[in-house]
């Protein structure tokens, strides 16, 4: 059941701490990839936080990003909530708000890779068996002169296998 003092709202540069300390223990646990502090910095404006009213006051209890890879895909990266939020819906509203960002600047499909097949099944992704039949060949040939690695994950390239986590790559329509 989620928490009726949940509140998700834009990312903002004195947030990265706490993204960085979500990320942290499952990046130890090789479930996400550690990123430098700069990255995050690079793409703040990508991240949506999920915040919890507390009797203390107000306690970051997830993340998500949102990277728009080419005209019609974005990706859902860094998906996050805290041990305590784990199970309560924040990761749901996390994606629906994504998801919704991703309509509002006219994303058709959105990509992610996990571990959380379930998870995502139930947002209404489906596994990508082959993404060489979802891109066309021109947007691959304009895909391959990203710097980034999740583009680079997204195209399924050599280069990257060896920083491949086993996740599995997954799509959603919209």
């Amino acid at each position: 059941m989620e928490s009726p003092a949940l509140v998700i709202r834009p990312a903002a540069v004195h947030d990265v701490p706490m993204i960085e300390a979500l990320v942290e223990p499952l990046a130890l646990q090789g479930v996400l990839l550690a990123k430098d502090r700069v990255v995050y910095y690079e793409s703040v404006q990508e991240f949506l936080i999920a915040e919890r009213t507390t009797a203390t006051g107000t306690e970051v209890v997830g993340c998500g990003a949102l990277h728009v890879m080419w005209r019609d895909i974005a990706e859902i990266r860094t998906l996050v909530t805290s041990p305590s939020a784990r199970g309560t819906g924040v990761g749901h509203r996390l994606v629906q708000e994504l998801l919704e960002r991703a309509r509002t600047i006219g994303v058709k499909q959105v990509f992610c890779l996990t571990f959380e097949v379930d998870f995502f099944r139930r947002q209404g992704f489906r596994v990508l068996e082959k993404q060489s039949q979802l891109i066309d060949p021109e947007v691959f040939m304009e895909l391959l002169r990203s710097h980034d690695e999740g583009v680079a994950e997204f195209l399924d390239l050599a280069r990257v296998k060896p920083n491949t986590l086993g996740n599995t790559r997954m799509l959603r329509d919209l």
